[in-house]
């Protein structure tokens, strides 16, 4: 396998991140959700618009996982007032890292997440956290194993339903 390469995505890359984000999203959870609710939140979340004004803020930084110029996943973070949920200003989100199912287990997500470990660094973060459905455990190992702990839970609607998210954050000073 050649070497994974993270790039940071643009507004020239809208049309990526919407293909591998829809993709990425429907592959981990169309299997335990509804039909209705999936397209609902897919057509929402992942629309075109709504993803160039995404790559358009300062706040926000997406970053493509390339192999042989094919995009196999992507990494969402949010700082300062873009975090989903109000946090320390000099905290960071990772609102997402999704990975397509064929390169599951081939270090691409550990590849998103050292590229998150490098911006906190980098913003002199002072922590990292993310939201993560409570049933998506394979999701919730990854993060514990690099260190995350759950802080709290929130409300994660997909569609017209209402999912509990388990927060979990990384102290890094």
């Amino acid at each position: 396998m050649n070497t994974i390469k993270i790039t940071k995505a643009t507004t020239d890359d809208v049309l990526k991140l919407q293909a591998i984000g829809r993709q990425t999203f429907s592959e981990t959870f169309a299997d335990v959700n509804s039909e209705e609710n999936m397209k609902k939140y897919l057509d929402e979340s992942f629309a075109t618009a709504k993803l160039a004004t995404e790559l358009d803020n300062p706040s926000s930084y997406f970053y493509l996982a390339v192999l042989d110029e094919k995009v196999v996943g992507y990494l969402k973070l949010n700082t300062a007032d873009s975090q989903t949920e109000k946090e320390a200003l000099n905290a960071l989100e990772i609102e997402r890292i999704y990975v397509a199912k064929e390169f599951h287990g081939k270090k691409v997500a550990q590849a998103l997440y050292a590229q998150a470990e490098e911006i906190a660094e980098e913003i002199k973060a002072s922590y990292m956290w993310l939201g993560v459905w409570e049933k998506n455990f394979r999701a919730v190992s990854f993060y514990t194993k690099n260190g995350f702990v759950q802080f709290d839970t929130h409300i994660f609607r997909l569609g017209n339903d209402e999912q509990t998210d388990l927060m979990m954050k990384k102290v890094l000073i």
